[in-house]
């Protein structure tokens, strides 16, 4: 991509294809004007990814440029909310913002949590890392549920805990990956317990205390699940149905790199095509004799 900061790609037409990723399948149900919805803001959430992560460079003017372009995209986000914007990469997205009132504090931190990977390359703590997990993927969950339609506040809980839970699935499926491009995002007073160095983890080195490490990633992991899950009243599943199959496809990811005993070194652990199809189904299903049950 260019590096001039105003060359960015329509918001409908930038992202890859979603076709290939959990969001598919957990979007593809969805009635048309949510299902549009929701692709403009992974459109938009794409494209403040892409920028922090093509190139990827620890050199000082990259970032800079990279900085600018993040910049360009605060200003034309809060261009889009006072109406200001002639921007027809936004024309999308003011849309949706205007249809479902999304606030715009989310899309301001998104792009915050995003630069964070400009900037940051280890976590001292869980409560950093947790931070970071809000900012990158929390406030899609509460942008979501925006587009959904909720009846209690404690939805937002939901939406929140459900964040966590999925980018920290995605952080310990990463390790490996995430390493090779110098990041760690494991905190440091874990690996300090486990006695597990950072020389340890680039030179892949698989043992119990690595083992021991991640069942202590995993458990807490766990616990997020469960507090999306709990917070979550059985009249809402109708409309979180979508978040729902998110949830599904992530936690059996979580189940996956357990039952390969978190040897992610060795591949990279994912959940098969047919089997993200298979869950998508069973949830859309179970939500329409929901519906049905209550129409009798």
């Amino acid at each position: 991509m260019e590096n001039n900061i105003l060359v960015e790609y329509d918001l409908q037409e930038s992202a890859p294809t979603p076709a290939r990723t959990s969001f598919y399948y957990s979007f593809s149900f969805l009635p048309k004007d949510e299902r549009d919805a929701i692709n403009t803001v992974y459109s938009f959430c794409r494209q403040i990814d892409d920028i922090v992560d093509e190139m990827p460079s620890r050199n000082a003017d990259i970032i800079l440029k990279k900085r600018e372009r993040l910049a360009w995209w605060r200003a034309e986000i809060e261009k889009c909310y006072d109406g200001t914007s002639v921007s027809p990469l936004l024309i999308p997205l003011a849309g949706v913002v205007r249809r479902f009132t999304i606030p715009k504090q989310y899309f301001l931190m998104l792009i915050d949590g995003c630069e964070k990977d400009l900037l940051q390359y280890r976590y001292e703590t869980f409560e950093e890392l947790k931070e970071y997990c809000y900012s990158v993927a929390s406030v899609v969950g509460l942008m979501c549920i925006e587009i959904f339609g909720y009846k209690y506040e404690e939805t937002k809980e939901y939406a929140i805990n459900l964040g966590y839970a999925l980018q920290l699935t995605n952080i310990l499926r990463d390790v490996k990956t995430d390493k090779d491009r110098g990041f760690i995002y494991l905190p440091k007073e874990d690996l300090e317990r486990f006695r597990y160095t950072e020389e340890d983890l680039f030179n892949e080195k698989y043992n119990e205390n690595f083992n021991e490490l991640m069942r202590f990633e995993a458990r807490r992991v766990r616990e997020y699940y469960h507090k999306a899950r709990t917070a979550l009243r059985p009249d809402e599943r109708v409309t979180m149905f979508a978040a729902e199959i998110m949830d599904a496809i992530y936690y059996r990811l979580l189940e996956k790199i357990e039952l390969n005993d978190f040897n992610i070194f060795k591949k990279r652990i994912k959940v098969s095509t047919a089997h993200k199809f298979m869950i998508a189904i069973k949830h859309w299903l179970s939500t329409r004799i929901f519906v049905g049950r209550i129409k009798k």
